[in-house]
This record gives C-alpha cells, sequence and structure tokens, in this order.
C-alpha cells in the first residue's frame, strides 16, 4: 500500500488529533521528501502572535516521520521507529502559511538495511526546513531517529 498525503492525513486526524486541531498537514510525499504546511491561526498562536513553537515542531517532525513510516511500510517487515533526540532554530516570526520540507528520505534506506541485516537499532539525523510564503527560512528542526527490527515473541 502507498502512502499519500490523503491517507496521512487520514492517520492524522484519527491518531495525533492536537497536530489535525492546529491545521498540520502533509501537503506532498516522495520517496526523497516531504512537506507538510500549516497555517497561522488563533488555535495554534503564541503571546506574541505568530506561530507556537510546539505547533512547528509537530509539522516539522511529521515531514520526517512520513518518509520513515513510507520506508519501513515499504519493507514489510516489523521496524520499530523512535525520535531520541531534537534540535531547533527559530530565525523569523512564524506567520502566514509555513511550510516544512524535509528532503533525507534517501538517509533511511541505509539505517533500515543496516537495522535487518545486523539486527541492531540504527540512528540517523533528519533536518525539516520552515519558510513561510515569501520562501524566507523561520526554523529549521533537527530530529535523530532511531529504527530496530521488532523483537519476535
Amino acid at each position: 500500500m502507498q502512502i499519500t498525503p490523503k491517507k496521512l492525513n487520514q492517520f492524522l486526524m484519527l491518531k495525533l488529533p492536537s497536530a489535525w486541531i492546529c491545521g498540520v498537514r502533509v501537503k506532498a510525499i516522495s520517496k526523497t521528501d516531504c512537506s507538510v504546511g500549516v497555517k497561522h491561526r488563533w488555535i495554534n498562536q503564541n503571546p506574541f502572535r505568530s506561530m507556537y513553537f510546539a505547533v512547528q515542531a509537530m509539522a516539522a517532525e511529521l515531514s520526517t516521520g512520513a518518509l520513515v513510516i513510507s520506508k519501513i511500510r515499504a519493507q514489510k517487515q516489523p521496524i520499530s521507529m523512535l525520535v531520541a533526540q531534537n534540535k531547533s532554530v527559530f530565525s523569523k516570526k512564524a506567520t502566514g502559511k509555513i511550510t516544512f520540507k524535509c528532503e533525507d528520505g534517501a538517509l533511511i534506506d541505509n539505517a533500515i538495511a543496516k537495522t535487518l541485516e545486523t539486527g541492531e537499532g540504527q540512528t540517523f539525523w533528519m533536518k525539516s526546513i520552515g519558510t513561510n510564503e515569501d520562501g524566507v527560512e523561520v526554523s529549521t528542526f533537527e530530529f535523530e531517529w532511531t529504527v530496530r527490527v521488532k523483537a519476535k515473541i
């Protein structure tokens, strides 16, 4: 089953309702990149009239996590995934429509291949850059993902 923006957004509504309510939506996904959009609104604002950092983090994490999910699904083997660490930098107020894009899909293939080969967990960092409607960078997030083969019971 191919992962599509529509299926990911349905998943978001059912399993991550706080992100859904805040307006986080997958716009596009391919084998190498994923774009997630969110619009600054009353429900996701901070006291400084811009988007709350946690909403930006949800959108950025989804842009990386959706790629990990799609690569794991393609393996048809039980592999777990988890964010181990994250880092963020905020460079401009996030107002209007913000798009988070991750182009690190190729990094996942190597980690999944190694975990399937060795049975040991693998880690890798993925970056998501948030830009406003004018193409100006508002924030950058990095997530350290871990993947490992699920233990058989």
